[in-house]
């Protein structure tokens, strides 16, 4: 098992060095394109990779069924209400409403499955706003339309999820025929749209898998993907330019404002981990509170469930967090039941 893992590990590697000249943070993007295209010989391997990789997400979707929803105890966990929160989900659809990476509409479900907005990129600062809190150097994005109510989930709240799991929730379905087949399976087994138990999130990311070694090797397989027109040169400058994509944490969005030599004046970047960074407060507070009892043992293996309310995110905090002086000067306090210090540690 860890060699299939290890094996397909490097084979994507191998195909982000190919094809962007270095792995996980390529270095060939320019404005208008790429510094260079992938030939025909370089197509065909990737081609062949793809192959495996599609194999291997069979193989890792086979590993969950057989070891997590074959395990009464793993799927009582999944489908208790320790690990649950009642938001609304965000994620990108194309046309169909089917999950998309990289290009569509922004949509937004409620509680009860519902689209309630959609949105373009240009658009964002019309549905996603910013709130800020003195004891974090995060932001708290949240739905405009909706509002801050605070750290509290409900169809009052504007408090929002964008994981993979929300990505799910938000579509009517994945672009790849495995990976729908994987899809209605997850919704069926787990009683219906949305999933509002949050350990699926891991669930989904082996769908996620699945759908992307699928659309690997349908791009691989499309001939025009080799051809030698990969970079169109600009003839203007920007004055502002917005993207927004997936990422694997969440949806993630750039914002840029140019002056007249195209060099950047103003810059707004919500990435996953900010976007999750209400929820993911709400939900570890939710899993102490469940877990925490009267006469309760408090040990390693009951911290550690604690923990799992954080780390089905993902989250990136050097990804997150900002800070303009350049150094963090951290406090961290501890409060009793009435809201006083009892103890302070800094920085």
């Amino acid at each position: 098992m860890a060699a299939e893992v290890l094996k397909h590990r490097a084979i994507a590697q191998d195909i982000q060095i190919m094809i962007g000249g270095r792995s996980t943070h390529p270095v060939w993007t320019l404005p208008g394109g790429v510094s260079k295209g992938i030939t025909e010989e370089q197509r065909q391997e990737i081609i062949e990779k793809a192959k495996s990789c599609v194999e291997f997400a069979k193989f890792s979707l086979k590993l969950f069924d057989d070891v997590v929803l074959g395990n009464k105890a793993y799927l009582d966990i999944i489908l208790g209400d320790t690990y649950e929160i009642d938001s609304y989900w965000i994620g990108t659809v194309d046309k169909n409403n089917r999950v998309n990476f990289y290009h569509g509409d922004h949509r937004v479900v409620d509680q009860k499955g519902r689209e309630v907005f959609r949105y373009q990129d240009h658009q964002y600062l019309d549905f996603i706003a910013e709130h800020v809190e003195k004891f974090s150097y995060l932001k708290f994005p949240f739905l405009k339309k909706i509002g801050w109510k605070g750290l509290v989930d409900g169809p009052s709240s504007g408090v929002y999820q964008a994981t993979p799991l929300s990505r799910l929730n938000a579509a009517d379905g994945m672009a790849t025929p495995l990976a729908q087949a994987e899809y209605e399976r997850m919704f069926e087994t787990l009683g219906g749209k949305p999933i509002k138990k949050l350990l699926a999130t891991h669930w989904a990311r082996l769908i996620e898998l699945m759908f992307a070694a699928e659309r690997l090797l349908e791009l691989a397989q499309d001939p025009e993907v080799a051809a030698p027109n990969f970079r169109t040169l600009p003839t203007a400058i920007p004055e502002e330019g917005i993207g927004i994509l997936e990422a694997p944490r969440g949806i993630l969005t750039h914002h840029y404002k140019t002056d007249k030599n195209g060099l950047i004046t103003e810059a707004n970047i919500i990435v996953g981990t900010t976007n999750n960074h209400a929820p993911i407060s709400m939900a570890i507070k939710r899993a102490a509170q469940k877990l925490i009892q009267p006469g309760k043992v408090i040990g390693q293996g009951l911290l550690n469930m604690i923990e799992m309310a954080f780390r089905l995110y993902d989250p990136c905090f050097s990804c997150a967090t900002h800070s303009l002086p350049g150094q963090m000067p951290l406090i961290v306090e501890v409060k009793n039941s009435g809201g006083e210090v009892v103890h302070r540690e800094q920085r």
